[in-house]
C-alpha cells in the first residue's frame, strides 16, 4: 500500500483490498480537515468468528471536526471493500465521537468481500478492509462534508475459536463512572474480555476513589448497579462505591453476580524497586495473548514477580538476576512461564512529571505492537513530551495541540491530575484522559 500524501486539503490515497488475489490500485481524492482524525488503536490483525459475532470487534474514535463556523455536525463511519469508498457502506452514525463495530458486523463486510470459513476451502480467508469517518454538515451533509484518515482494517475468518491468538475477545462490557473515567468524560469505559463461559467477563483496572457501574457500547441503554452492594446486579441499579488501587472484576451477567478483588502484579526487587521501597511496577494486561506485560528501566540486581505488592503470591522461583538498562517483561500464567527482552522503553518526561528528568520517566508500556499504556500518571500543572529510554534521542512532542506525535515536537501543558494515558505510534496519536 503506498503511502498518503496531502495538498491543502485533498488527500489521495492508494488502497488495495487482499483477499485471493490483490486487486489493481485505485486512486480517490477526498477533502479532509486537519486534525479530523481517529483517535483510537487497532490490532495487527482481526480474528472473526460466529460465536463471537455479538462482542466488540473495534470502537472507533474520532477528534471533532471542525469547520470553522458554528454548524450541526453528525458523524457516519462509512466501511470499503475496494478502498476508494466508491462502494462506501455507512456502519451506524452519531453526534458523538464513536462507533463501536461487533465482529458480527466486521464479518458481514469481510464475507461481502469474498472471505469464507470454511476449512477445507483453498483459498485465503485473510483479507483486509478499510474504514473512515464523514463529518457532514447541517442536519444532512453537503458539499462542505469532510473525512477523516483511512484505517485499513485486517482480518482473518475462522470456523470457530476465538477473536485473538488467546482466543479471548473484546466483550461490548465496560466500567464507567467517578472511580474510572469521570462518568464518561474522561476517555472510554474500561475494558471487560470474555471467558471460557458464555456471559461470564472479566476485566483488569485501575480504580481511583470514587463510584462505578457496569453498562455496554459506552452508553446508557443496559447497565448494570447493586442496590444493597452485596454482589448482586441489577438493571439500572445503585453506584458502586470504589477505593483506589487495581482490581480483576469478574462480571457473571447469566448469575446476575460480580465480584471486585485487588489484583496487579509487579515487579520487585534490587534490580527495581530496592524490594520493596516504592511501588513495584505494574503488569498491563493483553487479552490478544493471554499475558501481563510491563516495560521498565532495571538496574543492576535481582528481581521477582508477585501479587499486590506484597509476598503472599509470588512468582519467579530463585531470584532473577538482572542488569541496568530498558525491559520489556511478560508473564503467561496459563503455563508459568516469562520472558525478559532487552527493549527500548517510551515514557512521559517534563515539568508536568519528573522536572524534565530529575528521576526517571515515567514509563509506558507497550501492550500491543505501537501502543503503549500508562495508567494511572499523577501529573503536575506544567509541560510534558514522550521520550525513549530516559534520553532525548528519540522524543515526541505535539506541534498545533491536536493530538498528533510529532518527533521532536512542541511541549504539551498539562494541569495538575490523575491520567490515563495512551500513544499510539501506528497512528501517530496520543490521548491525555484526565479522570480527577
Amino acid at each position: 500500500m503506498k503511502k498518503l500524501s496531502i495538498l491543502g486539503l485533498f488527500i489521495f490515497a492508494l488502497i488495495s483490498f487482499n483477499s485471493c488475489e490483490t486487486e489493481d490500485d485505485i486512486v480517490f481524492t477526498t477533502q479532509t480537515a486537519e486534525g479530523f482524525v481517529f483517535t483510537n488503536s487497532i490490532i495487527d490483525s482481526y480474528v472473526l468468528t460466529a460465536s463471537t459475532s455479538s462482542n466488540l470487534g473495534e470502537r472507533f474514535t474520532w477528534a471533532s471536526a471542525d469547520f470553522g463556523v458554528s454548524t450541526n455536525t453528525s458523524y457516519e463511519l462509512q466501511s470499503s471493500i475496494t478502498g476508494d469508498f466508491t462502494d462506501a457502506a455507512i456502519v451506524n452514525t452519531t453526534t458523538g465521537n464513536e462507533i463501536a463495530m461487533t465482529i458480527g458486523q466486521m464479518m458481514s463486510v469481510a464475507t461481502e468481500a469474498g472471505l469464507d470459513n470454511d476449512p477445507d476451502s483453498a483459498e485465503p480467508n485473510t483479507g483486509s478492509f478499510s474504514v473512515r469517518v464523514r463529518a457532514l454538515t447541517g442536519d444532512t451533509g453537503g458539499a462542505d462534508d469532510v473525512f477523516s484518515n483511512v484505517l485499513v482494517i485486517n482480518v482473518e475468518l475462522l470456523e470457530g475459536g476465538g477473536s485473538g491468538s488467546s482466543g479471548i475477545a473484546l466483550s461490548t462490557w465496560g466500567i464507567v463512572g467517578s472511580g474510572y473515567n469521570d462518568w464518561g468524560g474522561a476517555g472510554p469505559d474500561g475494558q471487560f474480555y470474555t471467558t471460557s463461559e458464555a456471559d461470564v467477563y472479566v476485566a483488569y483496572a485501575t480504580l481511583i476513589d470514587g463510584e462505578i457501574k457496569f453498562r455496554e457500547n459506552n452508553e446508557w441503554v443496559n447497565d448494570f448497579g447493586d442496590d444493597d452492594a452485596d454482589g448482586t446486579l441489577e438493571t439500572g441499579g445503585a453506584n458502586i462505591a470504589t477505593t483506589a488501587g487495581t482490581y480483576k472484576i469478574t462480571l457473571d451477567i447469566a448469575n446476575a453476580t460480580y465480584t471486585m478483588e485487588a489484583y496487579s502484579w509487579g515487579v520487585v526487587g534490587s534490580g527495581y524497586n530496592d524490594w520493596g521501597a516504592t511501588p513495584d511496577a505494574k503488569f498491563y494486561y493483553d487479552y490478544t495473548t493471554d499475558t501481563f506485560k510491563v516495560d521498565v528501566q532495571l538496574i543492576d540486581g535481582e528481581v521477582k514477580f508477585r501479587l499486590n505488592n506484597d509476598w503472599v503470591t509470588e512468582f519467579g522461583g530463585d531470584n532473577i538476576p538482572v542488569t541496568a538498562g530498558h525491559y520489556s517483561i511478560s508473564i503467561n500464567l496459563n503455563d508459568n512461564t516469562y520472558t525478559l527482552e532487552a527493549s527500548d522503553v517510551w515514557g512521559i518526561v517534563g515539568s508536568g512529571y519528573n522536572d524534565w528528568g530529575a528521576t526517571p520517566d515515567f514509563a509506558l508500556t507497550q501492550v500491543q505492537p505501537g501502543v503503549y499504556y500508562g495508567d494511572v500518571a499523577t501529573l503536575l500543572d506544567g509541560e510534558i513530551k514522550f521520550r525513549q529510554n530516559n534520553d532525548w534521542a528519540a522524543d515526541f512532542g505535539d506541534t498545533g495541540i491536536d493530538g498528533t506525535l510529532d518527533a521532536g515536537g512542541d511541549n504539551i501543558a498539562v494541569t495538575a491530575g490523575l491520567y490515563r494515558v495512551q500513544m499510539d505510534t501506528n497512528a501517530g496519536t496520543y490521548m491525555l484522559n484526565k479522570i480527577q
